[in-house]
């Protein structure tokens, strides 16, 4: 008896760039396995040395998944379905068009990536699976992490829309109610995965109702 063919796995590939604002990273990561999806997971060398500085974690190749775990604050033995990419590893799985994806959310993602993805440079693996996502027309999100922006970031910016991607900067707002900044982050994160459907319980949503944000936090007893 022939045994039945196993679904392909289509992840979403998570490219985390070196920009400050790795929790809005992690809050994305985290949603996107509470929702069932598989993730791939592309951390810049940059990134490292935010990662580091912003959480004390050294994220290591060798190392990666126990790392992942307490970035991510989740057990010990880390996610199960998530694979890691080395930033260097130009012959990786998502290099290539034919390798089965959702799309790719960049998040924080520099004006150095901003500019590198728009121009199709592919100077590490982050840019490469961009421009592959790109090609591929499969979704782009770029969670854009920098104030004030210059007009050449600007220009790299309304390139990246004009090619398909969608332009999200890192830009929390406050009608959810939110009073902290983990709220704040998981409203960003939210808003990622609203431009690409994937549910999640990240924020209250807008109801056309004035106040509600304010009597939320009424009965929760928070302020904000």
């Amino acid at each position: 008896m022939e045994k039945p063919e196993q679904p392909v796995r289509r992840p979403w590939i998570v490219g985390v760039s070196g920009a400050s604002g790795t929790p809005y990273a992690a809050s994305v990561i985290r949603a996107l396995l509470a929702a069932g999806e598989a993730v791939d997971l592309v951390v810049s060398r940059a990134a490292r040395l935010t990662i580091l500085d912003e959480t004390g974690i050294a994220f290591r190749d060798a190392h990666w998944r126990t790392d992942l775990a307490e970035w991510l604050g989740i057990a010990a033995d880390g996610p199960e379905d998530v694979r890691y990419w080395p930033a260097g590893d130009f012959a990786a799985g998502p290099s290539s068009g034919s390798y089965p994806a959702k799309g790719m959310l960049v998040v924080p993602a520099t004006t150095g990536a901003v500019a590198g993805i728009a121009l199709g440079l592919s100077k590490d693996l982050l840019q490469r699976v961009a421009s592959v996502t790109l090609k591929e027309r499969r979704p782009l999100v770029v969670c854009v992490r920098e104030t004030p922006l210059n007009g050449v970031t600007l220009k790299h910016l309304v390139e990246l829309d004009a090619q398909g991607a969608v332009v999200l900067p890192a830009s929390p707002g406050f009608y959810a109610g939110g009073s902290t900044v983990r709220e704040l982050v998981d409203f960003v994160a939210g808003r990622v995965l609203d431009a690409v459907d994937v549910p999640h319980t990240l924020y209250r949503r807008w109801e056309g109702e004035l106040g509600a944000a304010a009597r939320g936090t009424e009965r929760t007893g928070r302020s904000v």
